[in-house]
């Protein structure tokens, strides 16, 4: 039998990369145990041995890029998934009890993080790199153009479902004249958010998409949120979403996507970085807006605009913040946490640069466009 050293050196010299080789995204071994552990466990176990120190690699967006380029080496990392797709299966894992989990374990661990993470506007999406020269012309660009899209006039109101730290909310309110509810599952954003957009028409609420009723917004937006929302949830989302919109406005759904239909997220993101977190088709979205058998369609696609690969861009510019600022960050995280946060943003760019992730800007509408939709780009 083909020992599991010699069979990852098979795997992944398929995909240009050699163990212990001369070049940046080649891995460096530290502890011969790692075939085994990785081989037992998947994706779950390459992250931790990551964490653990077990392995190094000079480019490690570079290294998995490669890996998710190489049909081959994914068949043996999908070990350990099996639990996952059967534990979302039975359990509804974005029911309104565990919607604020993901607040608690990711978005609450520290504003300061966040803010020499992010930057300025404090977005945490993918930024629109077209025209940009650097991450916060990325993020303005992308919330113009989200405002862009819906047509956002002056006096509108908007709901903006995942404010996050209250970027969008600022702009539209600032660069629009627009009024703007935020919605957030996270205390630290709350207050923050709250803070960021102090003395303008925007209100902040510690509140799930579940809550809301009896009330109507010109246009709904949805950045980086759609993720937390799981897909035995998503056609109550675009119900509760239709419902609040007024029969004239468009709803701008911008979410991370998969070309493949799932019920779960990876395992290692799923337990380190986004509890019951999941990905969504676009198969899983278009049947969630899709024509009931004896009334109309939730929602009409009038555009669809794929610009993930900007999110390798995005995620490498977050690391490089992340990896300066350290020095003032180590005194209230440790060493394996700095190994959790590079893997989790250096992968995830490596993912979005190898087309294995998306990342969709879809604008809705509730009755179709009189005279249709203009896409804007």
């Amino acid at each position: 039998m083909m020992k599991t050293a010699d069979k990852a050196t098979k795997l992944l010299s398929q995909a240009g990369i050699t163990i212990n080789g001369s070049n940046p995204w080649d891995p460096q071994i530290k502890d011969q145990r790692l075939y085994d552990r990785i081989f037992g466990g998947g994706t779950l176990a390459m992250g931790e041995s990551y964490m653990d120190g077990w392995w190094e690699v000079a480019d490690l967006s570079g290294f998995i890029y490669r890996v998710f380029r190489g049909a081959s080496l994914l068949n043996f990392l999908g070990v350990g998934i099996v639990f996952q797709i059967v534990r979302s299966k039975f359990f509804n894992l974005q029911n309104v009890h565990r919607a604020y989990e993901v607040g608690e374990k990711h978005y609450d661990i520290g504003n300061d993080l966040y803010q020499k993470m992010l930057g300025r506007q404090m977005a945490y999406s993918c930024g629109y790199w077209k025209k940009a020269k650097n991450l916060e012309e990325a993020q303005d660009h992308k919330f113009d153009l989200i405002c862009k899209k819906i047509g956002l006039k002056k006096g509108d109101r908007i709901l903006d479902v995942g404010c996050g730290w209250g970027g969008f909310a600022r702009f539209a309110a600032e660069q629009y004249g627009a009024s703007v509810v935020g919605l957030t599952v996270s205390k630290e954003q709350t207050a923050l958010a709250k803070e960021y957009t102090e003395g303008l028409p925007v209100e902040i609420r510690l509140q799930d998409w579940r809550q809301l009723g009896g009330e109507k917004f010109d246009h709904i937006v949805s950045v980086g949120m759609f993720e937390h929302v799981g897909p035995k949830n998503y056609r109550a989302y675009m119900q509760k979403m239709s419902e609040l919109l007024k029969d004239d406005g468009l709803f701008l759904l911008h979410t991370i996507g998969h070309s493949k239909t799932t019920r779960n997220l990876e395992p290692w993101f799923s337990k380190y970085i986004f509890p019951n977190g999941h990905v969504p088709s676009l198969a899983q979205i278009t049947t969630a807006i899709d024509r009931s058998w004896f009334g109309d369609s939730i929602f009409i696609v009038e555009d669809l605009h794929n610009f993930g690969i900007d999110y390798d861009k995005t995620l490498v510019a977050w690391f490089d913040n992340f990896d300066k600022a350290w020095p003032e960050l180590k005194a209230d995280y440790d060493e394996r946490f700095y190994r959790m946060w590079k893997y989790y943003l250096l992968v995830s760019a490596g993912m979005f640069r190898a087309r294995y992730t998306e990342l969709w800007q879809i604008v809705l509408s509730k009755r179709g466009v009189e005279g249709g939709y203009i896409s804007v780009r």
